[in-house]
């Protein structure tokens, strides 16, 4: 592609369906065994196995890409696996097409004995064979022309067969877009305790018990890394506004809204403001709410989990904003080989086309003029999802913010807190419509003939009390 070509491209809407330089792209290598999240520019690279190939290849294809790693006279490199009008790959078209109508099958695999004597190549054929400029797949169909048992296998067993030898000699790299869904499911599949182990499933509950809708004034109390207030500002659409409010003087990090790739117009929208601005009685807020103590008997291991995840790789951690990762002198990704959480390409590695057109940061402090309008009018809304802190304590400062008859929300990773939250509302009848939901997921695989729940599943979700604010009679007097 042109550099003429790479600068118009740069300059497309964050809206837009195609992938432009400087953006934010989740990277699902072989069908989720490893994600990726990185910022695309002619200088990222992106290191697959022992192979680092460039990402200049995806900028300017559209979403939902499917790339396969080659090797050419330069090296490896990521080239498109082309697709039909309907978005499939011909090979998943006759995938399709075989199992639309199952067939009884009548081989089994009880005959078939694992001694490493099926294959007829050898380690060195193989490497010849790379030498020669073969392709993966040329790999692959000679691995099964040169088994001895792979007619005799069930053809479950052949698919998966193949399925394993594509992963080693021809992996593949799908270009995911960044959203609610995509981003949440990466971290909590990868690195949970970054989120606060908010599944998918309870971050939607959230925002709908909160009643998150067009031109709401928005409260949120977010120290899950930015997830909440991300979302929320998604779900705005560059309407209304998203208060990120926090103890203290300095805010909480919210380095995830970075990877949603908001418009301008969005990001303008997500303020920050301290708690002691917002509130009108700020002798009651001049410290920090006590730590949860479930909380902080889980802190020992969270510590530890944070320092195995430094010393295990030389790229920062995801808890650090992505600005600051450190790069190697030629602009390329650091050492992004452990496969037990998310990997980060540094913003570092940035052209010159990406920084001339570099989004607005989120996150800018609200003028008094705004904060003086939340006062009077109160929010429309507010979620809670700060899993470290006193949950009771945070509402009693936080829940007058809001006006009446205005829902709120708040995430806990576990029970009692929020029990007792409940409990003392009711005492003090300061809402009604009180809940606790435990939200349950379970995934499928609907396969002809297959079709069965998924044996590993997240049995545990965390909690949501939800509620309306009503005014008591201490606060009608």
């Amino acid at each position: 592609m042109a550099e003429g070509d790479l600068h118009v491209v740069s300059n497309q809407s964050p809206d837009s369906r195609i992938a432009w330089e400087g953006c934010s792209v989740l990277l699902d290598i072989n069908d989720g065994d490893r994600l990726v999240f990185a910022r695309l520019s002619p200088a990222s690279t992106l290191k697959v196995g022992n192979k680092k190939c460039s990402l200049r290849p995806l900028i300017g294809c559209p979403f939902g890409s499917l790339f396969q790693v080659d090797n050419g006279p330069k090296g490896p490199f990521l080239s498109l696996v082309p697709a039909n009008s309907d978005g499939n790959t011909p090979e998943e078209n006759e995938k399709e097409k075989d199992e639309s109508q199952p067939k009884e099958e009548t081989r089994d695999n009880r005959a078939l004995i694992d001694n490493n004597s099926a294959q007829r190549l050898s380690g060195e054929d193989i490497d010849a064979m790379r030498r020669e400029g073969a392709s993966g797949d040329q790999i692959i169909e000679a691995l099964i022309s040169n088994s001895l048992t792979f007619g005799k296998k069930t053809a479950f067993s052949q698919e998966k067969y193949r399925q394993k030898k594509q992963k080693k000699y021809a992996p593949r790299v799908l270009m995911r877009r960044p959203f609610s869904r995509s981003i949440c499911e990466a971290y909590f599949k990868k690195y949970p305790a970054k989120i606060g182990f908010l599944r998918v499933d309870t971050l939607s509950l959230l925002i709908s018990l909160a009643n998150v809708s067009a031109y709401s004034d928005v409260l949120v109390l977010d120290m899950v890394g930015g997830m909440v207030t991300g979302v929320v500002a998604e779900r705005l659409g560059g309407t209304g506004t998203v208060c990120n409010t926090y103890f203290g003087v300095t805010p909480y990090p919210m380095d995830i809204v970075r990877m949603f790739n908001l418009s301008a117009e969005i990001c303008c929208r997500i303020l920050q403001s301290p708690l002691s601005e917002l509130s009108a009685t700020q002798e009651n807020i001049s410290e920090p709410p006590i730590v949860d103590e479930k909380a902080r008997s889980s802190e020992p291991e969270s510590n530890g989990e944070s320092a195995s995840f430094m010393e295990g790789d030389s790229s920062h951690s995801l808890c650090e904003p992505m600005g600051t990762s450190p790069t190697t002198e030629n602009g390329q990704q650091m050492d992004i080989s452990s496969t037990d959480k998310i990997d980060a390409i540094s913003e570092e590695n940035f052209s010159p086309f990406r920084r001339a057109s570099k989004a607005s940061k989120p996150g800018r402090p609200a003028s008094q003029e705004t904060v003086e309008l939340w006062k009077k009018n109160g929010f429309t809304s507010l979620i809670i999802a700060a899993p470290e802190l006193d949950t009771w304590t945070i509402l009693q400062e936080l829940l007058p913010l809001i006006s009446y008859s205005a829902p709120f929300a708040i995430y806990h990773q576990y029970l009692q807190p929020l029990a007792i939250c409940m409990h003392n509302l009711q005492a003090s009848r300061m809402a009604i419509g009180l809940q606790i939901s435990e939200p349950w997921l379970r995934e499928y695989q609907v396969l002809p003939c297959r079709t069965h729940p998924l044996m590993q599943m997240s049995a545990f979700g965390g909690y949501i009390l939800s509620g309306i604010r009503v005014c008591n009679r201490s606060e009608a007097q």
